[in-house]
């Protein structure tokens, strides 16, 4: 009984939106040098497989959208990240894509003001909304108030130019560190609440 009343207020609490980006020791999140493509490992694998059974949805920049749409949609449901992105409703944020380009589905365009969109998308009954990268988006939904978790994969490297995730934020942003781990690679997995 009491495990199924906790798995009921699960169920009815608000969405939460999680990021998870890779970013160089200097703060670098756009960087093949600090990638998962570089630095990932089973280790690391088995964290975000655990982020992702907690999601039913994937929030996307445009770039990030097109990026991973070109690779995922051709793998097979035998990879987790593949069976999850490839059948996971996808909500695009973009002004520069149209309903018709969205060939990777389930997909939504998110049209209209940012702020209410994403507040809608919150309230509506679902799983966790994982943004995979999409470092411009995850800024703006700091900006605004609107991302609940972020998970940073600092990885053991200076890479010195490149998009910073906090460049061009003004205002002060209280993050309380929920959870970290050292992987065997070096690189320091952080979760923060927002």
């Amino acid at each position: 009984m009491f495990k199924d009343h906790h798995a009921q207020e699960a169920l009815n609490a608000p969405r939460k939106i999680v990021a998870g980006l890779f970013m160089s020791l200097d703060g670098v999140v756009d960087s093949l040098e600090a990638s998962p493509k570089k630095w990932g490992n089973a280790e690391m694998n088995e964290t975000i497989a655990a982020g992702v059974a907690q999601a039913d949805a994937v929030l996307l920049g445009p770039r990030t959208y097109r990026m991973l749409a070109q690779f995922w949609q051709h793998q097979s449901d035998d990879l987790p990240m593949g069976r999850f992105l490839n059948h996971s409703a996808k909500y695009l944020v973009s002004s520069t894509i149209t309903e018709d380009m969205l060939e990777w589905q389930p997909a939504t365009l998110i049209k209209g003001k940012l702020i209410e969109e994403i507040t809608k998308l919150k309230q509506q009954a679902g799983k966790n909304i994982q943004i995979p990268g999409s470092p411009r988006l995850v800024r703006s939904l700091i900006q605004n108030g609107l991302l609940d978790e972020l998970r940073l994969n600092i990885c053991p490297v200076v890479v010195g130019s490149g998009m910073r995730l906090f460049d061009e934020i003004t205002n002060q942003v209280h993050l309380h560190l929920v959870d970290s781990k050292t992987y065997s690679n070096g690189v320091v997995g952080l979760t923060y609440r927002i």
